[in-house]
């Protein structure tokens, strides 16, 4: 068995060669505390991208390999202090199960891009596999791993806020308003072609993340929901648009939408939360505030590293009050609680998930889950469905 005490864990990668972003953002975020080095990796598809975008990383020749399986094989032939650690799943969503799968049963944790995978089924096969073999499965819905996003949690569970009423949760991008899959823009191809993206375009890239930010900071489950989908550009085969009123149990009512037909908008997560005592609310735009407010006093915009936030929080800001932390440091708080599961499971420690502050297996089902769930409301009749049990 490795020893990980005093060395950085290793990193192999799958997807992110040439033409991908999220690859190089997940290399930035791992690397960003000094626990992870990269040292594998199948970037590609094709063997010859895979080979030279591991030689612009610095990646030995021989640990540049064709093709995960070939990679799965190899590194769990090494010696254990040689070998990878865990990998980090960067391609489209109909590999991830195959991916994931692969790597568990050869003995390696996992880090995988949301959504979890394909669809529904594979994510409850992909949840049994994880338990069967007892590795770390951690799934990066990035923007829980905000420090004041955490912060927000923290304040609706000691009560700031008293009951939950209302939850509204959005993602809007204007990026697809032009059908540039049509081009060679390689991120619209796959995320608008049904065989590699799954039932939804909008929902399962971005809608999953504002759903999940929602219930991350909340705690609150769907009960039902009412989805309508609309495909804006001609000739696209998934929505590039959904509308989402949610149910939840408790008596608390939501509304979701996520766009990417929104003309100007960048990539904005928002979210705001109201209670019977007071609300929040919080911008990805702006990530470096959280808005508090109250009816019987002046609202409070709380920031980063301040001696008031929780101890929790504190603990996530790497940097002095005033210096503003954002999207690589929420991807980075994600690897660093995921790497001390990792070190916890080499010495037989590891806790349960709720243990462990990142997106588990548990979330990349329920985030599966609430794909179809809107894709079967949005295609019916009825529109408002059950969320199914879990």
């Amino acid at each position: 068995m490795s020893n990980l005490k005093n060395r950085k864990l290793k990193m192999g990668m799958v997807g992110g060669g040439p033409g991908a972003f999220i690859g190089a953002v997940h290399r930035m975020a791992a690397a960003l505390d000094g626990q992870i080095e990269l040292v594998a990796g199948a970037f590609s598809s094709d063997p010859k991208k895979s080979e030279a975008a591991g030689e612009e990383l610095f990646i030995a020749p021989d640990r540049c390999y064709g093709s995960f399986h070939e990679m799965a094989k190899a590194e769990a032939a090494r010696d254990p202090d040689d070998r990878i650690d865990f990998v980090s799943i960067v391609t489209p969503n109909h590999l991830h199960f195959a991916v994931a799968k692969t790597f568990l049963q050869a003995g390696f944790h996992v880090v995988c891009d949301k959504p979890a995978t394909f669809d529904l089924k594979e994510a409850k096969a992909l949840r049994k596999i994880v338990k069967a073999t007892g590795k770390v499965f951690a799934l990066t819905h990035n923007y829980s791993g905000y420090a004041l996003v955490k912060e927000a949690r923290h304040l609706v569970q000691s009560g700031k806020l008293g009951k939950i009423l209302k939850v509204v949760a959005e993602y809007p991008q204007g990026w697809l308003l032009d059908a540039i899959e049509k081009t060679d823009q390689k991120q619209a191809a796959w995320r608008t072609d049904p065989a590699r993206a799954g039932a939804s375009c909008c929902v399962g890239d971005i809608g999953t993340h504002a759903e999940h930010l929602a219930r991350y900071i909340t705690g609150l489950e769907i009960e039902s929901l009412c989805a309508e989908f609309t495909t804006f550009v001609p000739g696209r085969q998934l929505e590039d648009d959904a509308n989402i009123l949610v149910r939840y149990k408790g008596g608390a009512k939501g509304i979701i939408y996520a766009s990417q037909i929104s003309a100007g908008e960048e990539n904005g997560p928002h979210v705001r939360i109201y209670g019977t005592k007071g609300s929040l609310e919080w911008h990805q735009p702006e990530p470096n505030q959280l808005i508090l407010k109250f009816p019987d006093q002046p609202s409070q915009t709380l920031r980063p590293g301040n001696p008031y936030l929780s101890k929790r929080t504190q603990s996530l800001c790497r940097l002095p009050a005033g210096h503003p932390e954002a999207f690589l440091e929420a991807f980075a708080n994600i690897y660093k609680e995921a790497v001390r599961a990792m070190r916890e499971a080499v010495k037989g420690k590891q806790k349960a998930n709720k243990a462990y502050d990142f997106p588990t297996i548990d979330d990349g089902v329920y985030g599966m889950a609430f794909i179809e769930t809107t894709v079967r409301s949005a295609s019916s009749k009825q529109k408002w469905t059950k969320f199914p049990s879990l």
